[in-house]
């Protein structure tokens, strides 16, 4: 690898690692290609964010203001192809090579960007108005990036929380993934820092003890988020979905457990799309594990969020969840257990153990929602609505406010217009106010260590 430090960074070539050593001339020329239409922008912002791993920004548009020169470029030669990167951040590199695994995930995401693009929207073999269509779009987008693999039994755990939580909470993280590598169990996440990291960080102890050479530590995200949460060098399979919806679809197709600590505005949107799944009525028999854990100092904010799915979901959400408080072996023991009656409902139904095709998701769920101030204001947060579509039209809230916190163009977009505005009835607005001020008090949506300027305002 050729390398030489520039004034803003380091430019060096890279030859692939993991996947795609060879791309076809029209790959190639949509890569180059800066035009709207082009990928070359998409996959210089996706590119810079894999780069900058460990350089902790909350704010994705600060990322790319910290390096406007950063540029990558396709370098085609008779063995195969390299990537020029250009003015890269420092902390990718190590005596003058880059770090081998932000090496892999820099071709994972220059694999998936190009599969998503061509192979699947611009292929016409898939309709993003139906909702079969949608969920085999995720499957081969899976399958191409190497995530789904036949086997024999069900271990992957789902780990989702805050990419921002207090060492405290880290800490306990890491103690849950190390009881789950303990037990042969591997772990999935959203690829970034916090909660993200340290049940990977734990599983990779206990599966060195328990001489587990083969542990799978799987991160799933996107475009828009993968700025702020850059993938932690512990991941060895990433996979970047094309958007939050297909990314969230990803994680209930594959996972067969789900343990979710304590996080922000983005571990609430998971938290509702998952429990708006899992009431839609077809589903209403099927065995999903699905633990609240945290340390004792967590215990009030699990509290908070049990009262805010009891008022605006109902009792049959909070029947889909069990919390467990400051005992990590416990929630691996609970999770183990739970496995059993995934396994016999698998069986019984012949479904496969590597994705769960029985499991329906309502076109709702899977449609791509885009946060501006007009889709804002025009959600439907009202009670009078089946649970499973106000979960739905929940976590679309949240989605926007996890735009306006850290995604670039809602950043963008609160600077010009100011606040998303967000309307309903008295009743969800109420405990949706609660939910979202214990937050802002916990610093659980705090910026840059500064004090928490809300991105949005409810009127009731």
């Amino acid at each position: 690898m050729n390398r030489e430090k520039e004034r803003n960074g380091v430019t060096a070539r890279v030859t692939p690692t993991g996947s795609l050593e060879v791309l076809s001339q029209l790959e190639v020329n949509r890569l180059r290609d800066s035009s709207h239409a082009g990928l070359h922008e998409l996959f210089r912002r996706c590119a810079l964010a894999v780069l900058n791993c460990g350089n902790y920004v909350e704010d994705a548009a600060a990322v790319f203001e910290q390096y406007p020169d950063f540029d990558v470029e396709i370098v085609q030669q008779e063995r195969g192809i390299k990537l020029e990167v250009r003015n890269a951040p420092e902390i990718a590199f190590v005596d003058g090579k880059m770090i081998k695994g932000i090496q892999e995930h820099l071709f994972a995401v220059l694999r998936d960007i190009l599969y998503a693009q061509i192979e699947l929207a611009e292929s016409g073999r898939f309709d993003p108005a139906s909702s079969d269509s949608i969920t085999n779009a995720v499957f081969h987008i899976l399958r191409n990036a190497g995530i789904l693999r036949a086997q024999q039994s069900l271990d992957l755990v789902v780990c989702w929380g805050g990419h921002s939580i207090s060492r405290f909470e880290y800490d306990y993280t890491k103690d849950v993934g190390y009881e789950l590598g303990l037990r042969g169990l591997n772990v999935c996440t959203g690829c970034g820092p916090g909660a993200m990291k340290g049940p990977m960080k734990g599983a990779t102890i206990s599966h060195a003890k328990q001489r587990i050479r083969t542990g799978r530590y799987i991160g799933i995200s996107e475009p828009g988020i993968i700025a702020a949460e850059s993938p932690n060098p512990i991941v060895n399979s990433l996979v970047i979905m094309p958007d939050i919806e297909k990314r969230l679809e990803a994680f209930v197709r594959t996972g067969h457990a789900f343990v979710v600590f304590p996080g922000g505005a983005g571990t609430a949107e998971e938290i509702l799309y998952l429990l708006g799944v899992l009431l839609h009525p077809a589903n209403r028999d099927m065995p999903f594990p699905l633990i609240f854990t945290g340390p004792a100092s967590s215990a009030e904010y699990f509290r908070q969020f049990d009262a805010f799915i009891a008022a605006t979901l109902g009792p049959e959400a909070t029947r889909r969840y069990r919390i467990i408080i400051a005992d990590p072996a416990q929630v691996a023991r609970t999770v183990l257990a739970a496995l059993e009656d995934v396994r016999n409902f698998r069986r019984d139904g012949k479904d496969a153990y590597y994705y769960n095709w029985l499991l329906e998701v309502d076109l709702s769920f899977q449609q791509p929602f885009e946060p501006t101030h007009e889709s804002m204001a025009s959600l439907d947060l009202r009670r009078d609505q089946p649970a499973h579509q106000l979960a739905a039209n929940l976590r679309r809230a949240f989605s926007g406010i996890v735009a306006g916190n850290v995604k670039d163009n809602g950043i963008r977009a609160i600077q010009r217009h100011g606040p998303f505005e967000m309307r309903g009835s008295a009743e969800i607005m109420g405990p949706l106010d609660t939910l979202l001020r214990a937050f802002v008090a916990q610093s659980r949506m705090k910026l840059s260590g500064l004090e928490y300027s809300p991105c949005y305002r409810l009127v009731s």
